[in-house]
C-alpha cells in the first residue's frame, strides 16, 4: 500500500534586526535548501522577508534555525511567521531582488577584515594578493559608505565601480561568501591607492611600501582609512611623535597606537584574554591597556600609565603595518578639536603643514567615523567612545517602548551624539565631537539629516538638554518648530541616569534606582550648576537626595581649563586660604579671585565632581596652569594614584545633613595639606584622595538608597570613567548587597546623554 504524500504548508516570515549587508539572504537560502523548502527570500525596508513552503516539521526546523543561527555580523531581533495561502511554487528556493517599503531595519556597523579575506590578501597566489580593499559579507565598510537603505551597491559609494566578470560571478553566487557583498571589488575593478606629496601625485609602483618607508624614516603620512583620514608616524620615534604633536596642536592628549598583531602589542602592553578578544572583535576598537615591557616614544601618552591600542581593521592597515615593521601612532586626521577629514581635497587642504605625504584612494567616505574606544574594567567592558564598528547598531529597549512615539534626542554640547527612538529600539549615532567647534556643529547637522533620510525618520517628539545655551538645545528647538514635533527638555543628570537604565533593558515601572551621577558640569533643575549628584528615580522623574558641596568656579569657563582656580576656590570654601602656599598658589592673583567670589562676578557655584578632581590635581602640581584637553588633570591624577592604591589611609569626607545630604571637603583638605607640608609622595596623596572619595560616596549612596528602600544603584557621568572610582564603588556597593549598574553599551560621559533623553521624552 502506498504511503500518503506529506502535506505542504506555506509561511510568510519576517526577520528583523541587523540582517542586511551581512550575508543573511544566502544564509536563509542554504537553510531553506537543506530543509527541502520552496519559496524566496528578499530584503526590504523592514528587514528580511521570506516566503517558504514545505512540510510542517521542516518549516518548524527552519524557523528554529532562523532564530538560533546567523552569519557573523548579523543580529536577529525577531522572527515572526504567519500562514501563507497558495500553491507551492516551482523551482525550489531563490533569492529575490530587494523590495521597498517603510524603513525599519538597521545599518550594520563597519567590520574589521575577516580571517578569510586577510588570508587572500596575504596569499601570493590569490587574485586579491596585496589588495587594500578586499572584503566580503563578513567584513568591510558598511555605515561609512551607505547613503540610504535598502543597503544595495547602488546606494553606496561603491556604485561608481563596475564589477568585473570575476567579481560579478562571486556577487551573484548564493554559495559564495561574497554573494551580494555590496563593496565587493578586486584590483581589476575596484578602488585604487596612490601616494601624494605636497608636490602632487607620485608615480610609485607600490604606494603602501613607499608610505611605510616614509614612516620608518621619521615622516608623517596622512592615511585615508574607512571612516576618515588618520595621521601616522613611527610610535618608537620620539622626534616624529613630537613633530606630530606640534603640527597637530595636540599637546597633551594621548595618541592611539596601531600594532601589527597581538604579539607586537604584548611587547609594550599587558593584554588579558578578554582584552585580546576585544582587540580582535569585528568592531576592532581602540582598547586601553596598561603599559608594560618595551617603551614607546615618550610623547605617545604623556602622564599616563595606559595606552590606547588597536589592531589593523582593513586590508590597507594590515599591509601598511607589515611594511612598517613596528607600531605606529594612528591619530585622527585633523588639527586639534576639528572633525576628522574625510574627502581627498579636504585632506590635502586641512592636513597641509602636518603631513608630508598622503596615502589616498578613490572610494568616497560618505559618513565620518572616529575609532571606538573601550576599556576592560572589573565590572566588564566600558565603552568610552562609540563610533566605528559599533554605531549605528540599534539598542533594543524594554518591550513597553515599542508603543512609544518617534523621538529624536539631540544630546549635549560635548561628545555630541543624537538618538532616534522608534519601534522599541534606540539608534544612537556615532560620536561626532564638541559642538563648540564650528565645523563639528556643521558635521552634526549634516549627519542628523543623513540619519533621518536613511531611516525615513520624522520625529513626533524632540528631546534636548535643559541648558538653554547648548547649540544642540537651540537646534532642537528650531527643528521642533519646523517639523511640528513636541519639544521636551531633559535635565542633564537625569538623562545620564536614564541612559544607564535603558541600556540595561529595564522597563518603565521596574527601573527605580539611586543614581550616583558624577561629571563636570550640567544645568541643574534649580538653575544652578550641578555635577556631583545623588538622584532617586527612573524614567518618569527624579528627586535630588544629595550632592557635593557647591564651590565657586572663579572665572567661569576658565576654571574648567585652569585647575589652580579650583584649588583656591576649594581652600576658600573650606576656610583654609591661609594655607594657599602649601597648595602651590604663591604669587597667584588670589585677591582678585576673592573679590569675584564675594561679589558673585563670573564665579558661579557648582557641585561639580570634575572641578574637585581639578582642585586636587592642581594642589599636586598637575596641569596647574592649564589643561590641553578635557579631563587631562583628572586622568593624570588617576595614573599617579594607581600604583599606591594598596595604601591603607583614606582622606576623610564630611557627610553633612542639611535639606539634603551634602558631601563637604574641609576634612579632606586638612589631611591633604598636612601631607603636602610633610612632603608626602604625590602618588600616595593621589591614592588617599581616591580612596577617601570611594569610601564617602559608597557610604552616602548606601545611606540614601537604604532610606528610600532602593536596592539598585546606577553609576554614570563622565567622572565615572575614572577606573579607580568605578571599580572601587562597584566593589564596595556590590559587597554591601546592592545591584550596581554601570555603562556597557554607551559611554558614561555625554556621549550617552541622547539615549537617556530619548527614553525620558518617550514616556513623558
Amino acid at each position: 500500500m502506498a504511503l500518503p504524500l506529506a502535506q505542504t504548508e506555506g509561511r510568510r516570515i519576517r526577520v528583523r534586526g541587523l540582517v542586511q549587508g551581512v550575508g543573511f539572504r544566502p544564509h536563509v537560502w542554504r537553510l531553506a535548501r537543506d530543509a527541502g523548502l520552496a519559496g524566496l527570500v528578499r530584503n526590504d525596508g523592514e528587514g528580511v522577508e521570506i516566503e517558504a513552503w514545505g512540510e510542517a516539521a521542516a518549516l518548524a526546523g527552519f524557523l528554529e534555525a532562523l532564530r538560533t543561527e546567523a552569519p557573523p555580523l548579523a543580529r536577529v531581533d525577531a522572527v515572526e511567521a504567519e500562514a501563507l495561502a497558495g500553491r507551492t511554487p516551482a523551482g525550489g528556493f531563490s533569492i529575490a531582488e530587494s523590495g521597498q517599503g517603510a524603513v525599519h531595519t538597521g545599518i550594520v556597523p563597519d567590520a574589521a577584515t575577516c580571517q578569510a579575506c586577510l588570508a587572500e590578501v596575504l596569499d601570493p597566489a590569490d587574485r586579491r594578493h596585496g589588495y587594500a580593499f578586499t572584503n566580503c559579507t563578513h567584513c568591510g565598510p558598511r555605515l561609512s559608505i551607505v547613503r540610504e537603505i535598502p543597503y544595495d551597491r547602488a546606494t553606496t559609494s561603491m556604485s561608481v565601480f563596475e564589477m568585473c566578470p570575476a567579481c560579478r560571478r562571486e556577487y551573484e553566487d548564493p554559495a559564495d561568501r561574497r554573494f551580494h557583498a555590496q563593496p565587493n571589488a578586486c584590483p581589476d575593478c575596484g578602488p585604487r591607492l596612490w601616494l601624494e606629496t605636497e608636490e602632487g601625485r607620485q608615480a610609485v609602483a607600490d604606494p603602501l611600501a613607499e608610505a611605510a618607508r616614509l614612516i620608518r624614516e621619521g615622516g608623517i603620512v596622512a592615511v585615508k582609512g574607512i571612516g576618515g583620514f588618520h595621521l601616522a608616524c613611527d610610535a618608537l620615534n620620539a622626534e616624529a611623535v613630537a613633530a606630530l604633536r606640534a603640527r597637530k596642536r595636540r599637546y597633551g592628549k594621548p595618541f592611539a597606537v596601531m600594532a601589527r598583531d597581538l604579539a607586537m602589542v604584548r611587547r609594550f602592553a599587558r593584554v588579558s584574554d578578554a582584552e585580546a578578544e576585544l582587540l580582535e572583535s569585528p568592531a576592532a576598537p581602540i582598547v586601553l591597556l596598561r603599559a608594560a615591557g618595551e617603551a614607546l616614544a615618550e610623547g605617545v601618552a604623556p602622564g599616563q600609565d595606559s595606552l590606547g591600542v588597536m589592531l589593523p581593521y582593513t586590508p590597507l592597515h594590515h599591509l601598511l603595518l607589515r611594511a612598517v615593521g613596528g607600531p605606529i601612532v594612528l591619530t585622527s586626521g585633523n588639527r586639534s578639536d576639528e572633525p576628522q577629514a574625510t574627502g581627498n581635497a579636504e585632506a590635502r587642504a586641512r592636513l597641509a603643514g602636518i603631513a608630508g605625504a598622503w596615502l589616498m584612494h578613490d572610494r568616497a567616505i560618505v559618513n565620518r567615523l572616529d575609532d571606538s574606544v573601550i576599556r576592560l574594567d572589573a565590572p566588564g567592558p566600558s565603552v568610552l567612545r562609540r563610533a566605528r564598528g559599533m554605531a549605528p547598531a540599534p539598542l533594543n529597549l524594554a518591550a513597553p517602548f515599542k508603543e512609544a512615539p518617534r523621538v529624536l534626542a539631540l544630546g549635549g554640547e560635548l561628545k555630541a551624539t543624537f538618538c532616534l527612538l522608534r519601534q522599541g529600539q534606540a539608534v544612537v549615532s556615532q560620536h561626532i565631537g564638541d559642538l563648540e567647534e564650528v565645523a563639528t556643529h556643521a558635521d552634526y547637522r549634516a549627519m542628523l539629516a543623513l540619519y533621518r533620510q536613511i531611516y525615513d525618520f520624522d520625529p513626533e517628539v524632540i528631546a534636548v538638554d535643559k541648558h538653554p545655551d547648548y547649540l544642540s538645545t537651540q537646534w532642537g528647538a528650531a527643528l521642533a518648530e519646523e517639523t511640528g514635533a513636541r519639544l521636551v527638555t531633559v535635565q542633564h543628570h537625569h538623562a545620564h541616569l536614564a541612559a544607564c537604565l535603558a541600556e540595561h533593558g529595564l522597563a518603565p515601572g521596574e527601573e527605580q534606582a539611586l543614581g550616583l551621577i558624577l561629571d563636570g558640569l550640567g544645568f541643574g533643575a534649580d538653575g544652578t550648576i550641578w555635577g556631583g549628584e545623588f538622584l532617586a528615580g527612573g524614567y518618569a522623574g527624579f528627586e535630588r537626595l544629595g550632592h557635593f558641596l557647591p564651590v565657586a568656579m572663579p572665572g567661569g569657563a576658565r576654571a574648567s581649563r585652569e585647575p589652580w582656580r579650583n584649588t583656591y576656590a576649594h581652600l576658600r570654601a573650606a576656610g583654609m586660604t591661609g594655607r594657599a602656599q602649601a597648595a602651590g598658589l604663591a604669587g597667584r592673583p588670589l585677591e582678585t579671585l576673592d573679590r569675584m567670589i564675594a561679589q558673585g562676578l563670573n564665579a558661579p557655584p557648582a557641585s561639580s565632581a570634575g572641578r574637585l578632581f581639578d582642585a586636587v590635581a592642581g594642589a599636586l602640581g598637575l596641569c596647574r596652569d592649564g589643561q590641553s584637553h578635557e579631563a587631562q588633570a583628572a586622568m593624570e591624577l588617576e595614573a599617579l594614584a594607581r600604583p599606591w592604591m594598596a595604601e591603607q589611609t583614606a582622606y576623610p569626607v564630611a557627610l553633612l545633613s542639611e535639606e539634603r545630604l551634602v558631601l563637604g571637603w574641609a576634612p579632606l583638605w586638612t589631611a591633604l595639606l598636612d601631607d603636602l607640608d610633610r612632603n608626602e609622595m604625590a602618588g600616595r596623596i593621589a591614592a588617599r584622595f581616591h580612596l577617601g572619595l570611594v569610601d564617602a560616596l559608597a557610604r552616602a549612596a548606601a545611606t540614601l538608597a537604604g532610606a528610600q528602600g532602593l536596592r539598585r544603584i546606577v553609576l554614570s557621568g563622565g567622572v565615572m570613567q575614572n577606573q579607580l572610582l568605578l571599580e572601587g564603588l562597584s566593589r564596595e556597593l556590590g559587597s554591601a548587597g546592592y545591584e550596581v549598574l554601570s555603562h556597557r553599551r554607551v559611554p558614561a560621559n555625554d556621549g550617552g546623554l541622547s539615549l537617556g533623553q530619548a527614553v525620558i521624552a518617550a514616556l513623558r
